[in-house]
């Protein structure tokens, strides 16, 4: 998890001296984490993100999944720092063989969705079978969103922890939305975004995401409230960081919709506007405005563009 999102930081934030600081610490975990692989190729754990809540197994899909996306993005950040090419490359070999691995170990058919099993022995569905969508692990998108939104899982206040039982994280649920968006499941993602939404920020217990029930009694936690902002970032305008300078664009735009801006964005060493707007039912305008200056890219709907400001 550190290496993920130091990595990710880092990258987004754009300022190499700051990424040079954050460097050990993230091969640091990277290493942890690759002498914690099993026989079958995916990350031991003795915890999770329920920090026991729950049971977990010897491996659980969060742990793999978060550092398949750590390897990559920290693939991407090496390079950037001139790190040898042998380790970045390294890297995204250990990402390829840990994809197959993960697919291998925890893919399977789980309640009758063609998901994820938790950990290995698992036969219930959980919430955090979502997190592959969010590293871009996709072949088993559709039964996993299916999964998702089943009434299994998906209850009044969004996905329940574990299926038949009351308890739920908006964290997974937030989670969810964001990986839902970048599966390519626009329509349906906006659907029970606006539904939570609507439940969350304008219901009875606004005005923020909140923790956990009934665990703390739906306190408010600020990084819920930032896992909510991701959910339009990475999932909506899909941004992905790969350099200092430089992000993957994938925007989700639904089909109701002409046009969506973000604007005075603070990243990648830059600022600048993000807008999508609809040419026509095949094809997007990407505009980025730094200034005075405009570029203009013309992407299919649900292609991807590589960006550098």
């Amino acid at each position: 998890m550190i290496a993920h999102g130091a990595s990710r930081f880092a990258l987004a934030y754009g300022n190499p001296d700051s990424a040079k600081v954050l460097w050990p610490l993230i091969t640091w975990c990277l290493e942890y984490s690759h002498r914690k692989l099993n026989d079958q190729g995916v990350v031991t754990s003795n915890s999770d993100e329920l920090e026991g809540r729950f049971p977990s197994g010897k491996a659980n899909i969060p742990t793999s999944s978060l550092y398949y996306g750590a390897l990559i993005s920290a693939a991407n950040l090496g390079k950037q720092l001139h790190q040898p090419k042998a380790q970045t490359d390294a890297y995204l070999k250990q990402a390829a063989v840990l994809k197959v691995n993960i697919e291998k170990y925890f893919g399977g058919n789980v309640e009758g969705f063609e998901a994820y099993k938790y950990y290995e022995t698992n036969n219930v569905l959980r919430a955090w079978i979502c997190v592959p969508l969010t590293m871009g692990i996709l072949n088993r998108a559709e039964g996993t969103v299916n999964a998702l939104f089943s009434p299994r899982l998906w209850t009044t206040d969004g996905l329940a922890t574990e299926a038949g039982k009351e308890t739920f994280w908006d964290r997974s649920t937030l989670y969810a939305l964001r990986g839902v968006f970048q599966a390519g499941k626009t329509e349906k993602a906006m659907d029970y975004l606006r539904y939570y939404s609507r439940r969350r920020l304008l219901g009875e217990h606004v005005p923020y995401p909140v923790e956990a029930y009934p665990e703390g009694n739906q306190r408010h936690l600020s990084a819920e409230g930032g896992l909510y902002c991701r959910i339009f970032i990475e999932g909506v305008f899909g941004i992905l960081p790969t350099g200092f300078n430089s992000f993957d664009c994938t925007p989700r735009l639904p089909k109701g919709w002409n046009e969506m801006a973000l604007n005075n964005i603070h990243s990648f060493g830059h600022v600048f506007d993000l807008k999508i707007s609809r040419l026509n039912k095949e094809k997007l305008n990407i505009t980025i405005t730094q200034g005075s200056k405009t570029i203009k890219y013309k992407i299919n709907d649900g292609g991807t563009q590589a960006v550098t400001l």
